[in-house]
């Protein structure tokens, strides 16, 4: 596998936490580049460190992780996307969810990253070189989330409250799509 193959891979596997990424930038009032530098550094490192954790599992799990890993994201972001759409309906502007903390974090990185896991396990049979390929899935990562917060941000501006809700909408809807994926149902 080549680098741009990488490349592409990376661009692929950053999709969800691009749009989580967009999801943190709707709840927060104005832009703030520190909290999306956190997202991104949160979810770039667990989008890098996942496939180096399936590498070296890959031949005791191999077949495990891959079978459950859509179930664990599904549950995971339908979660958190319900969580939004409830703070959503509370008007008052001190509860907007912005926050980057380790818990909030450290749970949408782990529900946007269970895929790459999977991937980590298949590097390890096609004998990928790990290092420059974790790195460009990071850092692959750690932009378009950046991004994804500005976007987020700018389209959060113009809708205030409903954006939160749209927010969790969209973490629920992604849930959905990789559960339905691993099920066969859409390819």
């Amino acid at each position: 596998m080549s680098l741009y193959e990488v490349f592409v891979l990376a661009l692929g596997l950053s999709m969800d936490a691009f749009a989580v990424a967009v999801c943190k930038g709707l709840s927060m009032k104005r832009m703030n580049w520190g909290k999306a530098c956190v997202v991104g550094a949160y979810f770039g490192g667990f989008q890098g460190g996942m496939p180096c954790l399936g590498y070296l599992l890959a031949i005791r799990l191999s077949g495990k992780i891959e079978s459950i890993d859509h179930w664990i994201a599904f549950f995971l972001l339908g979660f958190l996307g319900v969580n939004m759409i409830l703070e959503s309906k509370n008007n008052d502007a001190e509860k907007f969810n912005d926050k980057v903390d380790v818990k909030t974090m450290t749970l949408l990185a782990v529900a946007t990253s269970i895929d790459a896991l999977a991937v980590g396990i298949t590097l390890a049979f096609l004998q990928v070189e790990l290092i420059p390929s974790v790195l460009l899935i990071g850092a692959t990562t750690f932009v378009l989330s950046m991004i994804g917060v500005k976007i987020g941000n700018v389209f959060g501006k113009r809708y205030q409250s409903r954006a939160e809700a749209a927010g969790g909408v969209m973490l629920i809807l992604i849930g959905t799509k990789i559960l339905l994926e691993h099920l066969g149902f859409i390819g």
